[in-house]
């Protein structure tokens, strides 16, 4: 995401001429696109965004288990 964001503040800064952006060639405005790009492949085909939201149930699943032994036991701790 941080890539993408840096694209398009790049992509904006050269389209409205700003400064030392305006002097840069295109290959090098556009790169960070690539590269989010070559991430998001990346991380697809790697598995890893598949695990991050493994992760993600994993601790939400973690949590209503933790709020409902809450609930049957009121005055334990966890």
């Amino acid at each position: 995401m941080l890539l993408l964001a840096l694209g398009v503040i790049l992509l904006v800064l050269k389209l409205m001429g700003v400064a030392w952006v305006a002097d840069l060639a295109w290959p090098w405005v556009l790169a960070p696109f690539g590269g989010a790009a070559l991430w998001w492949w990346w991380a697809d085909w790697s598995g890893y965004t598949q695990r991050k939201v493994m992760e993600k149930e994993e601790a939400r699943k973690a949590q209503r288990l933790a709020q409902a032994r809450a609930k049957l036991h009121p005055g334990q701790r966890p």
